[in-house]
């Protein structure tokens, strides 16, 4: 294709029951999709995802109906996909307007093309001397603050974070990391993601919000002979914490946040700590989703 051939963008729409958009978006945003539009009519739910190259469309279903399970549906989820290619259009600014800034505690989670102007709908009208103004530019990883696991471990961060050493496993967008980061110019800051492209957003994203120099970002994982910090947040998914609570809870010597358990999954997630002889915990939620603070 040479230079002056219009820009040919793919789609892949993406039906299934009222009430599983946010799986539905999760699961296009983790399948590759660089960003989603959803409608939602009566009892079905659209949702199209915009890649840049040609997705494989049975690799697409089965990160769906994963993402689905994560979200407690049954296998009666289905999901009906369809693919096409999409003439070049500004469909990101699009999108970008229905991206809106959101406020969590004293946060205020905001996209980078947000003009100034009049505060929108969700934030506070007045700023509060305490509020933390955070810019995220998503891109292809997870976490802009619009989701409960995200919202959820902000919350703790504000409440418990206390300054020290603060490690964030599976980083996203650094939406965590570049939190503590604000709160605490001097805190000893490490963000660990198994993928190679999140760490690259997550390191924009610090740039952006000015706090790169304080934040070590690393491709990979939590080890058993990662150092421990004060401070350690997990967002990640129920059965990979059960996997990982070893690790983590010897990376801890302070507070550990596990987010990303539905409900449903406490259990699973409370008996792994219960086999490692922490039985001390605090339970927060957020619709079906939950945070365990240890």
């Amino acid at each position: 294709m040479n230079s002056s051939s219009p820009k040919v963008w793919f789609a892949i729409d993406a039906a299934a029951i009222a009430g599983a958009r946010e799986a539905i978006e999760y699961g296009l945003m983790e399948a590759g999709a660089l960003g989603t539009e959803t409608d939602e009519r009566g009892e079905t739910t659209s949702v199209r995802g915009y890649f840049e190259n040609k997705p494989d469309v049975a690799s697409v279903h089965a990160t769906l109906t994963e993402a689905l399970r994560i979200y407690g549906f049954d296998s009666s989820a289905s999901v009906d996909l369809k693919d096409r290619e999409v003439a070049d259009r500004d469909w990101l600014a699009e999108w970008k307007k229905s991206w809106q800034p959101v406020q969590v505690g004293r946060f205020v989670i905001a996209p980078p093309w947000i003009e100034s102007g009049p505060r929108p709908v969700g934030v506070a009208t007045e700023p509060s001397d305490d509020e933390i103004v955070i810019f995220i530019n998503p891109g292809m990883a997870f976490g802009t603050g619009t989701h409960e696991t995200t919202r959820l471990c902000l919350k703790a961060i504000d409440k418990h974070f206390r300054g020290g050493s603060f490690l964030d496993v599976g980083t996203g967008t650094g939406i965590l990391a570049i939190a503590a980061a604000k709160m605490f110019a001097d805190a000893h800051i490490e963000a660990y993601d198994i993928d190679a492209e999140a760490i690259a957003i997550a390191k924009d994203n610090a740039e952006l919000n000015q706090v790169a120099d304080g934040i070590d970002f690393c491709v990979g994982s939590v080890e058993e002979q990662t150092p421990s910090a004060d401070f350690v947040c997990a967002n990640l998914t129920a059965p990979v914490i059960v996997e990982l609570l070893p690790a983590l809870s010897g990376a801890t010597c302070g507070r550990l946040v596990l987010s990303g358990i539905l409900d449903a999954q406490i259990e699973m997630v409370q008996r792994k700590l219960a086999e490692l002889g922490i039985a001390d915990s605090e339970i927060d939620q957020d619709g079906e989703w939950v945070a365990i603070v240890v």
